[in-house]
């Protein structure tokens, strides 16, 4: 059948299951988007290309099907590049097509005329550009196969504007089947007997590939086994947040006892992430020469120095070759108290209220002493919201110390329940929530920002309003930015510069969207306005002042 190479393109799409597309349209693209005028997919019309960038990293990071978005040249390419710097650093699978110049106008600094190996070449897995409209549905479908296969991560796809009308009688590609590496029979009778003869071994868990579950079998090996499971930073929905082997997450605001087990663990089972900076403090901890290494993941480029065994496996082919594994045996005569310790030591730092299966307890609110009007206890307030989202709901996250009261007081239960920017990009959360509120319509999406995160892109909820997305959204305000004023009074004290900010009323600006907004200045008042959110059938947003004094808590705030 003759068709253009742009309708060719999303036919090709819709081979690949794609649902949805998130744009920001331009004319140098148009044929691609004539082409979704009659197609199955979803055109999520967006904002700003930040935004249509981090909704579709947010799909893949979700569904484990590389998200699509789609920008203009120039300008657009630009503003998109915060998501694929991010979709590379967190191995996140994600396929941006760009608009491009007409073939003949290259070289020619014509109008948005750019480089796209040029600005994307050292940040993306592969940089492919249509310029036979043969090809077109051949190199989507390696776009998608690239994206997802190995190391996940970002595919920029660049579309000439006039290869784009050009007729073709090539069909649609469909699927490129990926290896799927497994480990051997071998390989998981040494990793059982390195375990055994372990005194203090404990997994870490990470990255993405935890959508189908893997992770309620790895931790329930790991509790037979009596080893204790660590998550990386931002990535620990892997496992469900219960159970005695649960142990807790590493990297920024984590407990002081979590860094502690993990420096004194003598094997350290790295499970779909690697050794890396922000889980080890700065490469500081877990780097003792005694210590016994083992990776597993699909490729080997996610590690920082030496491994002692590397398994080539997936998380969900790593959880079924446990499968076939005696924990019992690979337990032996190991007294659990070291994985037990563990998991009561993360209970205690989790609390949010006083618990009488774990004495002593209380939530921990960052507040100073001598401030007289601090504003909402945001240990009270996200404790509130764990009790209601019952470990359920999507949690997204942009950057910012703002986030830190819910990676320690919201649990999660369900696997692919949390989008935030391992590299610390800011202006995820909104969009993120979005996408997750259109990925999966009957869960909750909760993005938690600080006043500063939110204004880079809360410009998407018109997105989630045009396209029936019901996130709610949480604003932390101190009015300024947070995380680096508490670098200037460690580095600088008494001299903050450069970091505050004056900000609307963010209720009102959401009930302009037509959604529900409110405003909370005081800690009684933050649970109802929490029910009224929750209860609507909107979006919603609840602006949550605090202190510009309050930081969160230290990490070893925790009652004796």
């Amino acid at each position: 059948m003759s068709q253009s190479a742009g309708h060719l393109i999303v036919r090709t799409l819709e081979q690949h299951g794609v649902s949805r597309v998130y744009a920001v349209p331009g004319e140098s693209y148009l044929d691609v988007l004539d082409g979704l005028h009659d197609s199955s997919i979803e055109t999520v019309v967006c904002r700003q290309e930040g935004g249509a960038g981090f909704m579709a990293l947010a799909e893949g990071r979700l569904t484990g099907v590389p998200g699509i978005a789609m920008v203009t040249r120039g300008p657009g390419a630009s503003n998109a590049m915060i998501a694929i710097h991010t979709a590379w650093q967190d191995a996140t699978p994600l396929v941006l097509f760009v608009g491009l110049i007409p073939v003949a106008d290259r070289e020619r600094d014509s109008f948005q005329e750019f480089s796209l190996t040029g600005w994307f070449g050292s940040t993306a897995k592969r940089v492919l550009t249509i310029d036979d409209a043969d090809r077109a549905g051949e190199l989507v479908a390696e776009a998608m196969r690239v994206a997802a296969s190995g190391r996940p991560g970002p595919v920029v796809v660049g579309l000439p504007e006039d290869v784009l009308v050009h007729v073709t009688e090539a069909a649609p590609s469909g699927r490129i089947a990926s290896p799927n590496p497994q480990p051997s029979r071998a390989e998981i009778e040494e990793l059982g007997e390195r375990i055994a003869r372990a005194e203090r071994p404990a997994f870490v868990v990470g990255g993405d590939g935890w959508h189908a579950g893997a992770g309620r079998e790895v931790l329930a090996f790991a509790e037979s086994a009596g080893v204790p499971v660590f998550a990386d930073w931002r990535a620990y929905d892997a496992v469900p947040h219960a159970g005695a082997a649960w142990a807790g997450w590493l990297g920024y605001g984590r407990a002081d006892a979590v860094a502690a087990a993990y420096a004194a663990a003598d094997l350290l089972v790295f499970v779909g992430c690697g050794r890396s900076d922000v889980m080890s403090d700065g490469y500081r901890l877990g780097f003792d020469a005694e210590t016994v290494l083992v990776g597993v993941d699909p490729e080997a480029t996610m590690h920082a120095g030496r491994l002692d065994q590397h398994l080539l496996a997936t998380p969900e082919a790593f959880a079924k070759a446990l499968s076939g594994v005696d924990a019992a045996a690979v337990r032996g005569d190991r007294d659990d108290s070291w994985m037990r310790d563990r998991s009561v030591a993360q209970a205690r730092f989790a609390a949010h209220r006083p618990d009488a299966s774990v004495p002593g307890v209380a939530g921990a609110s960052g507040i100073p002493a001598d401030v007289e009007n601090p504003g909402v206890d945001l240990g009270v307030a996200f404790g509130e919201l764990d009790e209601r989202l019952r470990g359920e709901a999507v949690l997204t996250f942009g950057a910012g110390n703002a986030t830190i009261w819910a990676h320690r007081f919201v649990k999660h239960l369900t696997p692919a329940s949390l989008v935030g920017a391992r590299n610390g990009a800011m202006g995820l959360a909104v969009p993120a929530a979005v996408a997750a509120s259109l990925v999966f319509p009957d869960r909750r999406a909760v993005a938690v920002c600080g006043d500063g995160d939110f204004m880079m892109n809360g410009q998407e909820l018109a997105t989630a309003v045009a396209h029936g997305g019901k996130p709610l959204v949480i604003v932390v305000d101190n009015g300024i930015y947070g995380t680096i004023v508490q670098h200037q009074e460690r580095h600088y004290p008494g001299r903050p510069s450069g970091t505050r900010m004056a900000n609307p009323d963010f209720a009102a600006w959401m009930r302009s969207f037509g959604g529900h907004g409110e405003r909370v200045e005081a800690t009684e008042d933050f649970a109802g306005a929490l029910d009224r959110a929750l209860a609507g059938d909107a979006p919603a947003l609840i602006h949550v002042l605090i202190s510009d004094r309050v930081m969160p808590p230290a990490s070893d705030e925790i009652a004796a």
